[in-house]
This record gives structure tokens, C-alpha cells and sequence, in this order.
């Protein structure tokens, strides 16, 4: 990646998350990286495109976390290993400057299913949502899908209440509830 084009993703990224990808236009994006318009358009030919980039990066950054997740939790139980990616999405939601979901965000800017950006926020979700599958059918979870739907939507929900109050009690609620997916297998439930 270009010198040029790093700066203006890392621009683009943090202004986007920190302040909504339809209130900051093109011109800030190209002023707060220090490159000029040709620039921009050279490495990203519409803000469709930078807004892409800017979620591409974001999930290759979630893929990396949760890949890292998963091997420090390699030589425990695979129960370990969703309570480590649970932990890290906890961690991201007591971070500072803790905004919500970058995904989420952008799906309510960007309703149109047929949008690029909203296909963006579809593959993560899609994604996202095999990984954990994935990992719960390796504790020997039965019903390995809805368990995930069941986490996924935990998570979106803490993501959404972490940026509005205290994230303390809400990351706390988040744990508890995947401790609670975890525990209902071994409960022998149907």
C-alpha cells in the first residue's frame, strides 16, 4: 500500500467512525491525509470506494482480532476460545472512543441493500456470524446456528448500548450472556 493511499484510509477510517460516513465529505477526508483530489481519486474513484476501503479495513482488522483470539485460546477448550473472542469484542467496547459498531453504523447510513457499502456490511455480518458458528459447533453445541444468531445478537446489542452509557455493566451483561449460550449446552437443553 502506497504511502499516500495509507494516509488517506487512516483518515478516511477515523473520521468516518468517529463522526458518520454521510457528515464527512471528500474535501476533509483529502485535507486531514495532506494529498490533493487526484490523489484521492487515484487510489479510491468515488467515496463509495473510500467507504468500502474504509469497512474492508475495518473487518480485516475484527478477522485479525478474533484469528488472535482463537490461537491464545489454542491449548484450552474450544468453550475458551468463544469466551476470548467474546472478550476481545468487550474490550473493543471499553476501548476509548468507543462509537458502536463501525458495521452497524454504516447500515443505518446506508439502508440499500443494493449499496456497496451496505454488500460490505453484509459479507462481515455473514462472516462474523460462520466464524462464531464455527466455534460453537467445535464445543459440541447441537444447535450450533441459532447459538450464533443468539451471540451475534448480544453482541449487537452491547456494541449498540456500550457507546450510549457506562460500558462497564454492559460488557459485563454481554459475558454473562455468552456464558449463558455456553452453559445452556451442558444444561442438556433440546
Amino acid at each position: 500500500m502506497s504511502e499516500a493511499r495509507a494516509r488517506l484510509l487512516a483518515s478516511a477510517s477515523r473520521l468516518f467512525y468517529g463522526e458518520g460516513l454521510h457528515a464527512v465529505g471528500i474535501d476533509r477526508v483529502i485535507a486531514d491525509a495532506g494529498v490533493t483530489r487526484a490523489t484521492l481519486y487515484r487510489h479510491f474513484p468515488s467515496k463509495d470506494d473510500l467507504l468500502v476501503a474504509y469497512l474492508t479495513e475495518a473487518d480485516r482488522m475484527i478477522r485479525a482480532d478474533v484469528a488472535a483470539a482463537r490461537t491464545s485460546s489454542a491449548n484450552r477448550s474450544p468453550a475458551d476460545a468463544v469466551r476470548a473472542v467474546a472478550a476481545t469484542i468487550a474490550d473493543g467496547i471499553r476501548a476509548p472512543g468507543f462509537r458502536g459498531c463501525a458495521f452497524l453504523n454504516a447500515a443505518a447510513e446506508y439502508p440499500d441493500p443494493a449499496h456497496p457499502v451496505h454488500q460490505a456490511v453484509l459479507a462481515h455480518r455473514q462472516w462474523f456470524l460462520e466464524t462464531v458458528t464455527e466455534l460453537l459447533a467445535e464445543t459440541g453445541e447441537t444447535a450450533p446456528e441459532p447459538a450464533a444468531q443468539h451471540f451475534v445478537m448480544l453482541r449487537d446489542g452491547a456494541m449498540a448500548a456500550g457507546c450510549l452509557t457506562d460500558p462497564a455493566p454492559i460488557c459485563a451483561t454481554f459475558l454473562r450472556g455468552v456464558e449463558g449460550i455456553l452453559s445452556y449446552r451442558h444444561a442438556g437443553a433440546p
